[in-house]
This record gives structure tokens, C-alpha cells and sequence, in this order.
């Protein structure tokens, strides 16, 4: 069976990607004054609909749903669903951790999931409650281990170590189901940096070696194997290691000094993600320019709601633009 095709839904992303704030744009509203001028700034935007009175105070919940709206709307678009859910998996996973932690304190965690327009909250916590669900093999199978985990212990970390190692297997898998290339590498690449910022961070917390085995996941390009060896190391011979990689020239930002700053870690993987999809903008077919327009949409969420609740705030702008993501002119 031939693959669908992307030429008829990329250029009517192309449109879409017409409503996306420019940098310049960003760059005003982090300079703007108070949130008085925010709101001037994005009254000719798509977001002037959502600039009533106190509009700060609610503008994170109009986010939410404008988010929403988009990743609904494109999962019609897209002729693989599955590609969509490659970006919104994360949100899954969040959500199976939040309602399994729910279920085993006996607490209503609803409020903290996040929609990913797959599977709803009432649908996930049947299948954690019950074992038995429609769901996806490999999701079903996570649950189940989880499950089966919780019988035997009762710690709560082993919740987010499973389900964080059963991401990174099943978005491996699906790259490779998928069978484009480019799509795979920007997996493998994130998988990779999830990885390094895991073992970094058990290094600086002495962790064990038999809990760096369990927390790392062996779907990367780098072995498994490789990264343990540094168990027994110190931090500053890990960054030596990291700067002689072939994530060192992209990582050498956050090692300085023999250190890892695992703030600036975590933004260059989320800005590697978005820089991949920089490069996919020019492709006419192929899932990438779908992707490309998800996740600038989504950089921009994040990044709107940086600048609202930093201006409400009173943080600085060079404090607000410290902690903005990756934006770029489609």
C-alpha cells in the first residue's frame, strides 16, 4: 500500500503558518512596558479576541484552548494520525502519570492533565483502574507494568521511571513504523538528550548504577552501556565527555566550568527540537512541515505565556528572555 502523501495538506499549512507572531513581534512584547502595551502589541494578532478587561489573568486559559483547537484541528488534517501523536505522545504520558499517582493517593489530579487529542481523561483511568482497555498494545502495556510495579511497591518514582522509559521505547517505535528518515533522526536526537540529562542528573545525585539502568532508555544512538560507565564517575568527567560527543558543540552552552546546567539543558533540547524543524520548513512532502507548524505553535504558547506571567510578575525583561524558547519566521 502506497504512504499517504503530504502535498495537497503542507501548503495549507503554509497558510496557517501565516498567523504565527514574528520575532519582531516577540521581541516588542518582551520589551513592552507594562501589559497594558502587551495588549496593544497583540490586538492585530490572532490573539486579540482574548484581550478583554484583566485579560492577563485569563490569557492562560485562552492559550489552553487555542492549543487545543490546533492539535484537533490538525489531527483531521494530517493523513497519518500517528504523526501527530508523535508530538502530543508527551502529553499522554504526562497524563497517565498524573492519574495513576491520582488513583494511588486517592486524590482528583483531572486539573493537571493535558489534552493531546487521543485519549481522554475517563478512558485513561479506566485502564489504570482496570487493567482492561482498548488502547494501544504498547500503551495498554505500560499501564499494565505499572501496574503490576505498584503491587510490589508503593514508592511513587517508580511510576515516572516506567512511564518515561515506555515513551521513549513506543515514540522509537513509531518513528521507525512511520519510515521517514528525517522524522527518525529527530527522535533518536531527543531520545539521546532526554538521556544525557538523565544520567547527568543521577551522577550529580550519586545515584546507583542499578537506578541509572532503570531510568535510561536504550532506544537512543547512544549505548545504553556507555552512559553507565559514568556511574561511578564524578560530573566534571561526564562534561569532558559531553563536550568530546557528538552533542558537544550543541551542548557546550550548558557545560561550563565542569558543570552541567541542567536549565540550559533542558531549553537546548527544546530549542534542538524546534531548530530540526526549522530545516523541514522548505519540504513539500512529508510529515515535517506539519510538525514544524505544531511545534512552532506551540513555542509560541509556551513563549506568550513566559511574557503574561513574567510582566504580572514583575520580572525583568532580560529575566523573561532568559526563560523564552527558540521562536523563527516560518
Amino acid at each position: 500500500m502506497s504512504k499517504p502523501t503530504y502535498h495537497e495538506v503542507n501548503p495549507l499549512v503554509r497558510i496557517r503558518e501565516s498567523s504565527l507572531l514574528s520575532k519582531d513581534t516577540f521581541e516588542r512584547l518582551v520589551a513592552a512596558d507594562d501589559l497594558e502595551q502587551v495588549s496593544q502589541i497583540l490586538s492585530n494578532t490572532v490573539y486579540q479576541d482574548y484581550l478583554g478587561e484583566n485579560f492577563a489573568y485569563h490569557f492562560e486559559q485562552n492559550l489552553n484552548h487555542d492549543i487545543e483547537n490546533t492539535i484537533s484541528e490538525l489531527i483531521d488534517l494530517a493523513p497519518e494520525k500517528e504523526v501527530i501523536w508523535i508530538y502530543t505522545m508527551r502529553y499522554t504520558f504526562h497524563n497517565l502519570k498524573v492519574l495513576t499517582k491520582a488513583q494511588v493517593l486517592d486524590q482528583d489530579y483531572d486539573y493537571l492533565c493535558i489534552y493531546d487529542g487521543f485519549y481522554d481523561i475517563d478512558t485513561l483511568k479506566s485502564a489504570i483502574k482496570t487493567g482492561v482497555s482498548q488502547l494501544p498494545e504498547d500503551l495498554m502495556a505500560s499501564i499494565l507494568e505499572v501496574r503490576e510495579y505498584l503491587e510490589e511497591s508503593k514508592v511513587i518514582q517508580g511510576i515516572d521511571v516506567i512511564y518515561d522509559r515506555a515513551f521513549l521505547r513506543m515514540q522509537r517505535k513509531i518513528g521507525e513504523q512511520l519510515g521517514y528518515p528525517e522524522l527518525l533522526d529527530e527522535i533518536i536526537g531527543f531520545i539521546d538528550l532526554t538521556n544525557i540529562i538523565t544520567a547527568g542528573r543521577g551522577i550529580v545525585q550519586n545515584r546507583s548504577q542499578a537506578f541509572m539502568t532503570g531510568v535510561l532508555s536504550s532506544c537512543g544512538s547512544i549505548d545504553k552501556e556507555e552512559l553507565l560507565r559514568f556511574c561511578k564517575e564524578d560530573e566534571a568527567t561526564f562534561v569532558d565527555y559531553l563536550l568530546n560527543s557528538t552533542y558537544g558543540e550543541l551542548l557546550q552552552e550548558a557545560l561550563r566550568n565542569n558543570k552541567l546546567n541542567f536549565h540550559l539543558l533542558e531549553k537546548i533540547k527544546d530549542n534542538f527540537l524546534t531548530d530540526h524543524y526549522v530545516h523541514a520548513t522548505s519540504v513539500a512532502f512529508g510529515p515535517l512541515p506539519l510538525l514544524a507548524y505544531l511545534n512552532a505553535k506551540e513555542v509560541e504558547t509556551k513563549n506568550l505565556r513566559t511574557i503574561i506571567v513574567g510582566k504580572r510578575s514583575g520580572f525583568t525583561n532580560q529575566e523573561i528572555k532568559e526563560r523564552m524558547r527558540l521562536t523563527y519566521d516560518l
